[in-house]
């Protein structure tokens, strides 16, 4: 009798779910629990572990995460790592390269499968999108670097996607939406195999919201500030946070 498919989600912000409608007891939902749903329904069931926290850069995420993942001994891995290293001021890129191919290499060596998140071009979604452009490539690169050299899946393509528009980020502009993360969970389960359940790179009918000096005034004041405030005092958003399931937790498919 074969093993029940076991999942672990690592990483940071975008893998423990935040943007996401949380769980009725407060918890980020996120897309990593929504594709563990989705791989249960395909499979029958599946053991999950998300031991991913926010404002976790590589290096935190290869000290803290891999080894109790590997524990695991996870069929599928998916990560989330290099963001929160790029919206530093500086960057090391070897050192960056050398930290993502010590997380992934590990799992690929054992045949695990590993997706990655790409970062997509959010130049249309924050200003910050277009400072950020250039590392944003860069750090895609890597991936790509990762896939070819490292046996890991080759990332999604995300251009021309519903990730450019407005609507599939929350109001951070840093963090996926409800729909985002639901289109990244259908986009995800693809590349391991399970039929689309909807056409998750469609752009929502009509236009994204308009924006105005009022509405920007507003983003400045509630995510801006408190985002640089933290990172002038050496502060993290996953400070004092511990991740959300740090066992495998069997999810069965609805009957």
């Amino acid at each position: 009798m074969s093993r029940t498919l076991r999942y672990v989600a690592i990483g940071d912000s975008l893998s423990e779910g935040v943007g996401d409608h949380p769980w009725p007891d407060g918890t980020p939902r996120g897309w990593a629990d929504r594709l563990a749903e989705l791989l249960a329904a395909h499979h029958g069931e599946v053991d999950y572990a998300n031991l991913a926290v926010r404002g976790y850069r590589s290096a935190d995420v290869l000290a803290t995460q891999v080894q109790p993942a590997l524990a695991l001994e996870p069929d599928v891995v998916t990560l989330t790592a290099g963001m929160n290293d790029i919206l530093r001021p500086r960057l090391d890129v070897a050192a960056l390269r050398q930290r993502l191919v010590d997380i992934v290499a590990p799992f690929t060596a054992k045949g695990v499968q590993v997706v990655v998140v790409p970062i997509p071009d959010i130049r249309g979604v924050t200003p910050a999108g277009r400072l950020l452009q250039s590392r944003r490539e860069l750090l895609n690169g890597l991936y790509r670097y990762l896939a070819d050299e490292h046996g890991m899946v080759p990332p999604t393509v995300t251009t021309g996607t519903v990730f450019e528009d407005r609507r599939a980020w929350a109001e951070d502009r840093l963090h996926l939406s409800e729909l985002g993360h639901t289109r990244l969970s259908v986009a995800a389960a693809e590349l391991l195999g399970v039929p689309a359940t909807t056409d998750w790179a469609s752009l929502p009918e009509g236009p994204p919201p308009r924006r105005s000096l009022r509405t920007e005034v507003t983003w400045t004041r509630e995510y801006v500030w408190p985002w640089t405030w933290r990172r002038l005092r050496g502060r993290s958003s996953g400070d004092g946070r511990s991740a959300k399931h740090p066992e495998l937790v069997r999810l069965v498919a609805e009957r």
